[in-house]
């Protein structure tokens, strides 16, 4: 298997020198040149295999140049933090099914790939040498959940960029009271999109990238979408074992990563497996825009309680575009130039070919906050406010006839607020955040601008 560039303009990669480029050099992502296929009798053997078995025989479909004792010994080790046997299990809560991604070490679906990834960067630089300087961007979840992956890894420093003042507390909090020397916490004055275009600037400055050895751990890098995959097909095979043929998935989604994920995982699988995707977002609609009417332009970031949704520009959706266009890479390229310079791409003559694959609903802050509460006193079950976005299209758009699984992509424990506001009460806080607020943190603020945040990494980075 080997991975190119959506726009075009690199020779094609192994699985692991993709893993270690993240973002392409062209400033395009990462993908395989075929997205791989199973048949039934595929998905027969596959049905009652464990979580980490499962994650074994999908991963080997794209990877090619690690041993299989190896690829073993990777996914073992990433989901032994686990605190569920299962990893990601379903759940039935009336009318819908609740894949629960949050039981990783962070509380957070970001875990179940960003476990993964640590220690494939640990492994190429063990076999490489070398060191690595990571980047990346959060708007909340993935900065915790990629500092757990890798605090304490020799040869790896992170520098993690969240929105001053935008996450919740507990998010914040996660993140700035890890205190191992080779992570470093940057809060920058502006919001979660002013922090992704400035790594994305960073890394698409060559001789920078290339004098720091900058790796990137956001869902720009292959391996997370790849990771996302395999509980998709879990979900899947746990409903197909109880008779269902077909499934909806609704994903809260605001970077287009983890909903393409499913994406590659209804290619996957064989035709109808996986029906629709329904693709949830809060206020912050620009993809809901974009499936319901083929306008993908950027608005003003709206803060909501669902705060890693709170997002104009989505990274990943370069990636669907690609298929959009044909595999075209010089149109996605113009068409990401032009919408760089315009803030707009009007692509509503593919909105009939959108919906063979996708639904929208945009989801309010007043109905987020009402589906937590309803949800809550109906069936016991405690939403935090994104998965809440994700019940919510759920139940409007479902077919009666076709289950529907949601993705529940964190622990309501970590939006107390929201929650507070839901149910009238606060929830429980787990063993892993109660005495967070007592620890010892530490964190920079910093302008967001690209030069400031480059000689931030520059200071303290590995070289």
């Amino acid at each position: 298997m080997r991975y190119i560039s959506t726009r075009g303009g690199i020779e094609p990669l192994q699985f692991q020198d993709a893993v270690m480029m993240g973002l392409a050099r062209d400033g395009g992502l990462l993908l395989p040149q075929t997205l791989p296929t199973v048949d039934t009798e595929v998905l027969d053997r596959w049905q009652h295999l464990p979580y980490q078995y499962l994650a074994r025989e999908i991963l080997s479909l794209f990877i090619d140049d690690i041993p299989q004792a190896d690829l073993e010994d990777l996914i073992e080790r990433a989901y032994a933090s686990f605190a569920h046997p299962q990893v990601t299990p379903v759940t039935k809560r009336g009318d819908v099914y609740i894949l629960e991604l949050f039981h990783g070490p962070t509380l957070a679906f970001k875990d179940v790939a960003l476990q993964l990834l640590g220690n494939l960067f640990e492994y190429v630089l063990a076999r490489t040498g070398g060191f690595m300087n990571i980047l990346g961007a959060t708007s909340g979840d993935t900065g915790s959940a990629a500092i757990a992956g890798v605090r304490g890894k020799n040869k790896i420093n992170i520098f993690i960029l969240h929105p001053h003042g935008r996450t919740s507390p507990i998010q914040a909090l996660q993140m700035t009271t890890v205190l191992d020397p080779n992570v470093f916490n940057i809060a920058v004055r502006g919001t979660f999109d002013d922090a992704q275009s400035i790594v994305k600037a960073i890394f698409n400055d060559l001789d920078f990238r290339d004098r720091y050895r900058l790796g990137a751990v956001n869902s720009i890098n292959w391996a997370r979408v790849l990771a996302q995959v395999v509980y998709y097909v879990y979900a899947y095979l746990k409903l197909r074992k109880l008779g269902s043929g077909s499934v909806d998935f609704s994903v809260p989604t605001g970077n287009f990563g983890d909903i393409f994920a499913g994406y590659v995982a209804k290619t996957l699988l064989p035709a109808g497996c996986i029906h629709t995707l329904i693709l949830a977002t809060n206020a912050n609609d620009i993809l809901a825009r974009f499936v319901s009417q083929g306008d993908y332009s950027r608005g003003q970031v709206q803060a909501t309680s669902s705060p890693s949704m709170d997002i104009q520009i989505a990274s990943n959706f370069e990636r669907y575009l690609y298929y959009l266009r044909g595999e075209d890479g010089a149109a996605v390229k113009a068409d990401m130039e032009g919408f760089a310079a315009t803030g707009k791409l009007d692509l509503s003559a593919f909105t009939a070919r959108v919906a063979q694959d996708f639904r929208s609903r945009a989801v309010s802050e007043e109905e987020t906050i009402a589906t937590i509460g309803a949800f809550h006193r109906e069936h016991g079950y405690l939403l935090d406010p994104h998965t809440a976005v994700g019940v919510k299209a759920a139940l409007d758009l479902r077919e009666p006839s076709r289950p529907v699984v949601c993705l529940a992509t964190a622990h309501p424990a970590k939006f107390g607020e929201a929650v507070t506001r839901a149910i009238g009460s606060e929830p429980p806080l787990p063993l892993a955040l109660a005495d967070l607020a007592n620890r010892e943190s530490r964190c920079v603020v910093l302008d967001a601008e690209v030069e400031t945040v480059k000689e931030f990494v520059a200071r303290n980075g590995l070289q």
